[in-house]
C-alpha cells in the first residue's frame, strides 16, 4: 500500500453523532462496530421496515455465494471489491483464497469507520494479495487506476458492488460509473450486483418511508430503484442463471429461501 492508501488518520473523518451507513449495517447483522447512534437509527429503520435485518443478512450471505460461485466454478482469481464495508467473518479474501490461494483482492472504500478497521482486511495467504484503496465510487477511474497496482486488468477481474450503487443518488451516474469500471477490465470478468428496490413483488413498499426516515437522519444519502433502472446496470453484459432475483434466492441453497426486496445478480462481461 502506498502511504496515502494506509488506513491511519481516519479518526478526523470520523463523525460518531451521526449515524453512518456502515456502522448501522454492522449492528444489524450482529456486529460490534457501532455506537448508540447507530443502534438507535437502526432500531428505528427495524421498526418501520422490520425485514432490513434479513436484507443485511441476505446480502451477506449473497457475497459468500458469488464469491463462490465466481473462484470456484468460473475460477476467477481477482476481484475488485467496491464497497467493502466493515470486516466481518468470511470477507471476500477469505471465501476465495480458501478456494484459490494464490487470489488477489482489492478492496474499495471511503468510509472512515472501514478504514480504521482496514487492516484486519489485508491478512491474505502467502500465495495471495490483498490491498485497500480509500476511495470514492464516484470516481471510478482514480478506484481503476488504484486497483491497477495490484490486479492485472488484462486477466479477468471479478468487480463486486453490493450495496454501494445505492448510494450514487443518480441513476445515469450510476450507469457511467459501472460502464467506466467494467470496461476498464477484459472479457471474462464479471460483475456481482446487490441493490436495494420499493418494487412490490418483492416487497419493497415498505423502503420509501424507511429511507425517507434515513436520509433525514443519517448519512451518507440513500435511495432505492426498480428492477428496470436495476437492470440496465447490467447493460452489454451477460446476466447468468438464475437472472435479476432476490438476493436471498440467488443460487440459494434452499428452494424456500424468502423473497427480500434487495435484487442480486452476477453478469458475465463477454
Amino acid at each position: 500500500m502506498s502511504d496515502t492508501q494506509r488506513p491511519t488518520g481516519a479518526s478526523g473523518r470520523l463523525n460518531t453523532s451521526v449515524a453512518h451507513n456502515a456502522r448501522v449495517w454492522n449492528y444489524w447483522i450482529g456486529g460490534k462496530d457501532h455506537y448508540e447512534v447507530d443502534q438507535k437509527v437502526g432500531e428505528q429503520v427495524a421498526s418501520m421496515f422490520p425485514v432490513i435485518r434479513d436484507v443485511a443478512r441476505a446480502d451477506r450471505e449473497f457475497l459468500g455465494r458469488a464469491v463462490q460461485f465466481l473462484a470456484a466454478d468460473l475460477g476467477l482469481r481477482q476481484f475488485l471489491d467496491i464497497g467493502t464495508g466493515l470486516p466481518t467473518l468470511d470477507n471476500t479474501h477469505d471465501i476465495a483464497q480458501r478456494i484459490a490461494p494464490d487470489s488477489r483482492i482489492v478492496y474499495v472504500d471511503n468510509d472512515p469507520i472501514v478504514l480504521v478497521h482496514a487492516r484486519s482486511l489485508l491478512t491474505s495467504t502467502p500465495e495471495g494479495v490483498t490491498d485497500y484503496i480509500d476511495a470514492d465510487v464516484h470516481n471510478p477511474d482514480s478506484i481503476v487506476r488504484g486497483a491497477a497496482d495490484t490486479l492485472d486488468l488484462e486477466r479477468p477481474v471479478a468487480v463486486m458492488m453490493l450495496g454501494i450503487l445505492n448510494f450514487v443518488l443518480d441513476t445515469d451516474k450510476a450507469r457511467d460509473i459501472v460502464r467506466r469500471v467494467m470496461a476498464a477490465v477484459p472479457s471474462g470478468s464479471c460483475l456481482a450486483l446487490t441493490h436495494p428496490t420499493t418494487d412490490a413483488d418483492l416487497g419493497g413498499e415498505g423502503n420509501v418511508e424507511a429511507m425517507k426516515f434515513w436520509n433525514e437522519n443519517a448519512t451518507p444519502p440513500i435511495t432505492a430503484r426498480t428492477r428496470e433502472e436495476i437492470a440496465s446496470f447490467f447493460d452489454g453484459l451477460d446476466l447468468v442463471t438464475p437472472g435479476l432475483v432476490s438476493c436471498s434466492q440467488w443460487r440459494a441453497d434452499s428452494d424456500s429461501a424468502p423473497t427480500l426486496p434487495q435484487f442480486g445478480a452476477v453478469a458475465l462481461k463477454p
